[in-house]
């Protein structure tokens, strides 16, 4: 058994309004969209780092780096499946992942079934092994601030 973590952050941008933003593979209502070479997915962006990590693998820019046109604005579901054919590839399986959202906004708890399963999917793991949850900073840091949003992802794989 092999453990991964992940880290991503993306910042906010632009003007206040009606948008949408790209977390765990679905798209959320919010008043700013987030700064970024592909989506933006900062959920799934932290489980493609923790996949990658527990295998060694190096990280997301490595494999998907934003100098590559290929990658803008590529929807970050298409990234965690060519990460996933990696660790396939490796002869591993997902046991598990535990991700969290850290923001001030959006609130995403209407929206956390929906994400679950398309992260199961993707991993082909069932629903009850993919954990998503949120925190806020209290006010404090960038995420305080409402500069951006982060999030930080743990992974637990297996040898098939």
């Amino acid at each position: 058994m092999r453990i991964g973590q992940g880290f991503d952050a993306h910042r906010f941008y632009g003007e206040v309004g009606a948008f949408n933003v790209a977390l765990g593979g679905i798209e959320v209502p919010c008043d700013q969209s987030v700064e970024a070479h592909s989506d933006g997915d900062v959920l799934l962006h932290s489980l493609c780092d923790a996949l990658l990590g527990s295998l060694a693998l190096g990280d997301i820019g490595l494999h998907f780096p934003d100098t590559d046109a290929n990658f803008a604005g590529i929807n970050s579901a298409k990234l965690l499946e060519s990460t996933m054919a990696l660790v396939s590839g490796n002869n591993y399986v997902v046991c598990n992942a535990d991700l969290t959202l850290i923001a001030e906004k959006p609130k995403i708890a209407p929206y956390i079934g929906p994400m679950r399963q398309v992260i199961s999917d993707i991993l082909d793991v069932s629903l009850d092994k993919v954990s998503i949850k949120a925190t806020t900073t209290e006010g404090m840091g960038f995420v305080g601030r409402g500069e951006g949003l982060g999030a930080i992802a743990v992974v637990l794989v297996d040898q098939c």
